[in-house]
This record gives structure tokens, sequence and C-alpha cells, in this order.
């Protein structure tokens, strides 16, 4: 039986290259919710691909030394297919119980949902490059072709998913146009088998595709950067929380915009009015989530809020499921931070809100010392810089950032439960810059869950010796500790 044509051939090396680089980077999105999104998920994600990518190659190179070629492409494009769309439903089921953030539960959960496909998608190559070779005399060109087609579908994949498919499509149904895409060429190149080999193919992807869709993603919103979902809490109807990838982002009365419901929220507030009793003016949101505190200081003094975020679905999730009245007082940029940051214009601000970190997702580029040079650059005159900051014991991350804070700003105030500053416990630490003094008294007055403050000299002697965040080296994944 004579094999498939010289261009179907290139055309299955760049699609099956083109689908194992969609699955990687769906990987991320897929696994997030239950590993959460950080250098260590990347990595794992990465690894288990190119691990996958050697094996196949290894095994479509042996396999098609001792099977006919004919015979195994067909079915390494259908299985392929078939093992893309089941992928997703895989860690739905085995997320729940597998959820954490040591690399061996990411590995994991990459390879039980990714593995497989990405393994057996890798043999098209080796497949093509035996049906293609007539002679000894022309193996360096077509296995020079066959490669570099592959690593341009592996860039077609790659740019595809990152700029289009991400923010256009949720990633379950992404995986669902992969096999249908593989489907339909594993068909085409299995034609000559007959119509029972077209029926069964056609049947097995619907059932997969049937199955995978009977197993629900954990999110109310699929957004191009996280898993939400919004939940009624026990505090009443009207107060509900914000969580993304399964953290809690924001806890927010629909019905009463200055209900602060998060003890970080809380301290934040407590910064800000010991330096400004009746409330700010003008505050820049690093960071909108669940649009909290931009609600609470427009509804408590007034004021106007810029918020730089950059997942511009959270807006519209506020909107419609957590009670944000959109407004002139309220402006919203869409981006990411840092750039956005240099579109403000200087000395603007009385309070600037650094609310982008989470417990699993820390963007390293607005930790360093030049990030926060251009916060400072934002403020009037007494203006403050307050962030919120998660991290557990020896809290590594948590001092670093202080002392990077307190290297722009000539004071510094950190806010935290006492056995958190002592290293039994860790959480939510607020830490805040200004460039005139902080009053510990007037903060401890108005704090409400008994932490402690601890200003200046003693703040320097909490975070002694840690290492200042810079844009060259601000290793906040592997400073980062978590519960």
């Amino acid at each position: 039986m004579a094999g498939p044509g010289r261009s179907l051939l290139v055309a299955t090396v760049f699609v099956a290259s083109a689908s194992v680089l969609v699955l990687e980077i769906v990987a991320g999105r897929i696994l997030a919710p239950y590993v959460g999104v950080s250098l260590q998920t990347f990595t794992g994600i990465i690894g288990t691909i190119l691990a996958a990518i050697a094996l196949g190659a290894w095994m479509g190179g042996r396999l098609a030394d001792r099977i006919d070629p004919t015979r195994l492409l067909g079915p390494s494009l259908l299985l392929g297919g078939i093992l893309s769309v089941v992928s997703p439903s895989l860690v739905y089921v085995i997320g729940p119980s597998a959820s954490g953030e040591a690399p061996v539960t990411i590995i994991t959960l990459a390879f039980v949902g990714f593995f497989l496909p990405a393994a057996v998608l890798s043999t098209v190559t080796p497949i093509a490059a035996k049906l293609s070779l007539h002679s000894l005399a022309d193996t360096g060109s077509v296995v020079g072709q066959l490669s570099a087609v592959g690593t341009a579908g592996a860039l077609f994949g790659t740019f595809i998913t990152g700029f289009v498919l991400i923010a256009a499509i949720p990633s379950q149904p992404i995986t669902w146009v992969v096999g249908a895409v593989l489907l339909a060429l594993g068909i085409l190149t299995t034609l000559p088998w007959g119509r029972a080999t077209l029926i069964s193919s056609l049947a097995i992807f619907a059932l997969a595709v049937t199955a995978s869709s009977a197993v629900a993603a954990p999110c109310d919103h699929e957004t191009a950067y996280s898993c939400a979902l919004v939940v009624v809490r026990s505090e009443g109807p009207a107060v509900r929380a914000l969580i993304l990838d399964t953290f809690v982002n924001s806890v927010v009365d629909t019905t009463d915009p200055t209900f602060l419901g998060s003890r970080y929220a809380r301290a934040i507030d407590a910064v800000v009015v010991s330096r400004m009793p009746s409330g700010p003016d003008s505050v820049a949101f690093v960071g909108g989530g669940g649009f909290t505190l931009p609600r609470y200081y427009q509804a408590t003094s007034g004021a106007t809020a810029v918020v730089l975020e950059i997942d511009g679905a959270l807006h519209d999730i506020a909107i419609e499921a957590l009670g944000l009245v959109d407004g002139p007082w309220l402006d919203v940029v869409v981006g990411d931070a840092r750039v956005s940051l240099r579109s403000l214009p200087v000395r603007a601000f009385d309070v600037v809100v650094g609310d982008a970190f989470s417990g699993r997702s820390v963007p390293w580029h607005l930790t360093t010392v030049e990030f926060v040079t251009e916060i400072r650059e934002r403020l009037g005159p007494g203006g403050v810089y307050v962030i919120n900051v998660i991290d557990h014991p020896p809290t590594r991350f948590a001092k670093a950032e202080a002392a990077t804070i307190a290297d722009v700003f000539p004071h510094v105030a950190v806010v935290a439960p006492g056995d958190y500053l002592e290293g039994a416990r860790g959480g939510n630490f607020v830490i805040a810059g200004s460039d005139g003094p902080f009053d510990g008294s007037a903060i401890t007055d108005l704090l409400v869950d008994g932490e402690v403050v601890i200003l200046d000299a003693e703040a320097r002697a909490w975070f002694g010796g840690a290492r200042l965040l810079v844009d060259d080296f601000a290793p906040t994944d592997q400073l980062l500790s978590r519960p």
C-alpha cells in the first residue's frame, strides 16, 4: 500500500508539533486551579512535555523500523487526538485530591493529563521521516526539512495559543479543537483502510468529547489569566468571595461597599487612615481583583481610583457578580501594571495600593526596587505605598519585599499578627513605605484584628540581611514559602 504523499506528510508533522505546544500552554491554565501559577508550575509542565517528546520520538523511530509506517501514521494522529480531548478531564478528576504546590504534585498532574498525548503525537515526525526516505542519498535533506517543519509547527502552536486561543476560547474546548484537527488529519491518512476505520474513529472521538464535557472545569468564569469562581459566604447572601485558581482573592458585600471582609484589607485601610483621617482623594491600585478597596474609598471619601489590572475580565465579573457600580470615578487600565504604570501622571496619587500578589502567584517584576521607584514617582507629598504580601515561615519573600520598599522609601511599616512576625505562622503581611514617618500608635488604634505594627528601625531589624529584589535578580518563587 502506498503511503501518504510528501505534502500530506509535511502537514502531519506541522500539525502534530503544533498540537504538542498548544497542549503545553493550555496545560498551565488547566493545572492552575490545583497547583497555582508559578515558576515551578511551568518548569514542571515544560519538563514533562519535553520528556514526552523525547520518549515519543524514540518510540516512533523504533516502531517505524519494525512495522509498516503506512499503518502507524494515521493511528498516531487519531490516538493523539483522542488523548488530547480527554486530557483536561483527567486533571479535573484527579486535581482536587492531588492539589498543592510541591514539584512532585505539579509533575504528577502534568504527567497524568498531558504526557501521553504529547508522547503519542511526537511519534509522528520519525514515522513521517521513514515514509519520506527513499534512498540514503537524501537522508539529510528529508530529516532537516521535517525537523524545520516540526519547529515551525511548534512556533505556530505557541503563538496561536498564547496570543489568540487562550483569550478567545476556554481551555477545555481548545483541546477539543486540537482533537478535531488531529482526527481529520488522521482520517485523511487512513482513508485507504476503508469506511469502517472512518466510522469507528468518528464514534470514538464523539465518545471522548462527550465524556470530557461531562467533567466540568472548576470555574464560573475562565479568563485569559485565571479560573474564577464566585461563592456566597456564610456571613450572608450578599457576601461573596472571588476565588482565583482556588485562592480567595477578595471578599465583598454586594450591597455594602464599605464592608471589608479581609483582615489584610482592614490593615491596609488602617495604614492609610492613620495618615489621612478623612480618607484619600486619589488612589491607584496595582491589581483589581474584586475591586474591594476601590469601591470602599469611593464610598467613604469620594476618592477617584485608577486600577491597573492585567485581567480585564475581572472588571466584568465584579460588575456582574460582586456588586461593583461603575462610574466616572473608576478608571480601569487593562494591561501589565509594570507597563501601564508608566502612563500615569507623576505626583498624582495620595495612595498606591499593591494587591497583585496571591498565595500562588507573585509577578516578580512588580516586586523590585525599580518598580517601587516608579511607584514613588507617582505619589504626591506625604503619599503612601502599601501592599499585601502573602508568605509563610521563614518569610524570606515578605522580608525581601519589605527590605526592597525600605530601600526606596525612608520610612517603612509592617503590619501583621505577632506570631507571623515571630516566624511561627504565616499569611498576609501589610507593608507600607512613605517619604513621611508613620504613626504607629495611630495605626494600632485603627486595627481591629489584633495585629502588631513595627516601624523603621524595628522593621529593619525584622528583615535585616534580606536580599533586595531588583530587575536583574528577583527569585520570588524561590523565596516564597507556602503552607
